[in-house]
Formats: structure tokens, C-alpha cells, sequence
């Protein structure tokens, strides 16, 4: 098999690379940092990996992605690439949240789109989307990176019942992780107020859920229950939580 993984330069990606070449499968490897994919690519084995750099903040880069990897047969795409962004929201920058609702929403749309339209056609194949905890709540001085993690969840939640509706054997699912241990907060500007989990533990939960065609996948027991609570407790009450728990993080 064959997989594609945006974002694989470092933290989840690069750990889902890893678990996945270790199960043997080939990989397609694409980031902006083409030295880091290529110390990647040395580091699990050169024939089995293909690196592919590109930019998915533009549309057209997203699409020449698709592309060229198309020419590889992929079974498997893995939307991984987004970042975050600290600060109320009238404060915060209006091209670097730009950036971010290209990269965490319209690169994944785009993305799904076409390799879905492809694996249906096969009636196989599998879609995993890397969203967050972020994505069941409203998120006050980060409203901007929560709103795109919402779109992720949503979006794929819609999109696997219309398989399963159709009867498709074509998997897709989100992953919702809480903090893990990357370099999201260096990039955001904050520290995270919670624990994280690690990035290899993360990568392990996303790669086993997938395997177990999970449609919702949530690592550790206590962000799992936080994510039923999120859903029982009044909106405007979640997002003064939110709010708090967002305050401890130094922007």
C-alpha cells in the first residue's frame, strides 16, 4: 500500500511515517521543508519513500500535490499539515489567519476531495483527517484555529455517512487529539495549559484507529470524556471554560 501524508516534515506526521513504514507500506512524503523530508526519507529507507515539496497553503500547489502523487496509486492519504494561532481575535494578524483556514480547511477540502472521488471509484481506500479536541468547541483567543478544526470534524463526519449510506468500503475518519508534544505551540505562540501527550503516542492512536476503520478517533480516556462533557454542557458556559483554560496560555 501506499500513502500519502501532508505535514510530514515533523510531530504527528512524521511519527505516522514511521509507524507506516515500519507495517511496510510505501510512502509519499510532503512538507515546505525539503530538508527535513529528505533526512526523513534517508532515515526510513530511500526506495520506499517519495518526497513531494509543496506549499498547500495555495490551491494550485494543492492540486499539482494530488497530481503527482496520483501517479503512485495511493491507498491512503493522511491530512496532517495545519498550525495554530494565539491571540484575540481582533488582534491577531489577517494573512497569517489566512494562511492557516488555507491550510487546516481548504487544503483538506481539496484533498479529499479528489483522492475521495478516486477511491470511490476503486471502492477502497483510506482517508484520515487530523483535526483536534478543538473541533467540539468554541475557542476564545484561539477562535480562528478552533473554527477550522470544527470544519474538519464536521466535514468528515458528513462525508462517512454518505458511504456508509452508499455502502462504500472507503474509509474516512478524524483524528482528535487534545495537547500533544510538538511544535504546534512554538508555532501558535503559546505553552500549552494541559499535559500533552506525546507525538509517538499520538501518531499510534491515529494509525491504529484508522487501521480499526474508527470514524472518530480520541487518545487517553480523559480527553475522551472531555469531549462528552463539551456536548452536554451549554455553549456560552463551554466557551467561558475555554476561555479560562486558554488565558493560562503566555502568547
Amino acid at each position: 500500500m501506499t500513502a500519502l501524508i501532508t505535514g510530514a516534515s515533523s510531530g504527528i506526521g512524521r511519527d505516522i511515517a514511521r509507524i507506516l513504514a515500519n507495517l511496510g507500506m510505501r510512502l509519499i512524503i510532503t512538507g515546505r521543508n525539503t530538508e527535513r523530508l529528505e533526512e526523513l526519507r534517508m532515515e526510513l529507507g530511500r526506495r520506499r519513500v517519495k518526497i513531494i515539496t509543496a506549499d498547500i497553503s495555495y490551491r494550485e500547489e494543492c492540486i499539482r500535490l494530488y497530481e503527482e502523487a496520483s501517479k503512485y496509486n495511493v491507498d491512503i492519504l493522511i491530512n496532517n499539515a495545519g498550525f495554530g494561532l494565539y491571540g484575540k481575535f481582533c488582534g491577531t494578524d489577517l494573512e497569517r489567519e489566512l494562511e492557516m483556514i488555507d491550510v487546516n480547511i481548504t487544503a483538506v477540502h481539496i484533498l479529499t476531495k479528489l483522492f475521495l472521488q478516486d477511491f470511490v471509484k476503486r471502492d477502497k481506500g483510506y482517508i484520515l483527517n487530523v483535526a483536534s479536541s478543538a473541533g467540539f468547541m468554541p475557542g476564545p483567543f484561539m477562535s480562528a484555529y478552533y473554527s477550522t478544526k470544527n470544519y474538519i470534524v464536521r466535514l468528515t463526519e458528513a462525508i462517512h455517512e454518505e458511504l456508509r449510506l452508499d455502502g462504500s468500503h472507503v474509509y474516512i475518519g478524524v483524528f482528535c487529539p487534545g495537547p500533544v508534544d510538538t511544535n504546534f505551540n512554538k508555532t501558535a505562540g503559546v505553552r500549552f495549559a494541559l499535559k500533552g501527550i506525546s507525538s509517538t503516542y499520538a501518531a499510534e492512536c491515529a494509525v491504529n484507529g484508522m487501521l480499526a476503520r474508527k470514524p472518530l478517533i480520541i487518545p487517553t480516556a480523559s480527553m475522551k470524556a472531555g469531549v462528552v462533557a463539551s456536548r452536554l454542557v451549554p455553549d456560552t458556559l463551554l466557551s467561558m471554560v475555554t476561555a479560562h483554560i486558554q488565558q493560562k496560555k503566555q502568547g
